[in-house]
């Protein structure tokens, strides 16, 4: 088995307040303090099936501008998702299985562009506006009991388990791979960056808090039994850990790298929501809620939510 990281933005970052403030509020922690963020997914070869966690940002998808204020930035791109996937060596008709860890569209962004790939999906998902119209998902109902501490798994193929997670969705998921005697912990946002797992903070953007909690406290529980390499989405620890198969120690953390110099670019009047990826656009704007076209998002109303992920205004990032 091999597994395998598909990079494709990076030189981004995450306050303090947004990673850690779910639990305590963001006013709790320091705006100023910044940790590394990029967005990569993953692949498992297991010799016999291709199998990918995931599937990015869809192409065309612009970058946020961030300021001085911004909660977070997801990077620069590197290239597209399809492109990273094809710098591998692979082929999308290779991909037998795609594991959905939850329908946010920086995770779900290219499904559609696997044609000979089943996608697994926690049930609970499927109502998703990024899933609709595919007629290649398979529900995962969990019918295999429990995986050490995780009360509810299905196995998907020898040595790859899916794991019920709820918390930062509804139907959040999250894929174990065992491999020469390590557990490979492939998570979407269980957190954003790894110095969250170690000082045991939630995140500001979840569904169902307390499930969120209840899964931070089994994952947590896990690492400390089972030598687990925690490879996450929106950290280049995520990639950095694969890499080096760091497994993780709750008692030891490693040192915080610091963020490089960000560069602030000019504004598109385009807007980023930072939670599922949906781009408002001045030029179109939002029929759905009323919104004409010509609209500047600055003219929106105060309760005006994200239509795909309905989170309010704050949680976007211009472009």
């Amino acid at each position: 088995m091999e597994i395998k990281a598909v990079k494709f933005r990076k030189d981004g970052f995450y306050s303090q307040p947004f990673v850690m403030g779910g639990e305590e509020g963001a006013d709790k922690f320091d705006k100023n303090v910044r940790y590394r963020g990029s967005l990569q997914n993953y692949l498992i070869d297991t010799g016999d099936e291709v199998i990918l966690v995931d599937t990015g940002l869809p192409a065309g998808t612009p970058e946020e501008a961030p300021d001085e204020n911004s909660p977070m930035f997801t990077g620069k791109d590197i290239c597209s998702y399809m492109d990273a996937f094809a710098a591998l060596g692979y082929k999308p008709e290779q991909v037998t299985k795609i594991l959905l860890t939850h329908h946010h569209n920086d995770h779900s962004g290219e499904l559609r562009s696997f044609p000979n790939a089943k996608i697994y999906v926690n049930r609970d998902e499927i109502g998703a506006d990024e899933l609709q119209g595919l007629d290649n998902i398979v529900p995962v109902d969990f019918t295999d009991g429990a995986y050490h501490n995780f009360p509810e798994s299905q196995k998907i193929v020898e040595g790859v388990y899916f794991i019920k997670a709820k918390g930062h969705t509804n139907g959040n998921s999250i894929i174990i791979a065992e491999n020469d005697g390590l557990f490979y912990m492939l998570h979407g946002d269980i957190t954003y960056v790894d110095e969250a797992l170690y000082e045991n903070k939630q995140s500001v953007v979840f569904e169902d808090l307390s499930a969120a909690r209840q899964t931070l406290d089994r994952v947590r529980e896990f690492v400390s039994k089972n030598p687990t390499v925690y490879c996450g989405t929106h950290t280049p620890q995520g990639y950095e850990n694969l890499e080096a198969k760091r497994v993780i120690d709750l008692n030891d953390p490693p040192e915080t790298i610091p963020v490089g110099e960000i560069t602030f670019k000019t504004k598109s009047g385009k807007y980023v929501c930072s939670v599922c990826g949906y781009v408002y656009d001045p030029a179109v704007g939002d029929e759905k809620q009323g919104i004409p076209a010509g609209t500047a998002f600055e003219d929106l109303p105060d309760d005006w939510h994200c239509p795909r992920c309905k989170k309010s205004k704050d949680k976007f990032n211009p472009a």
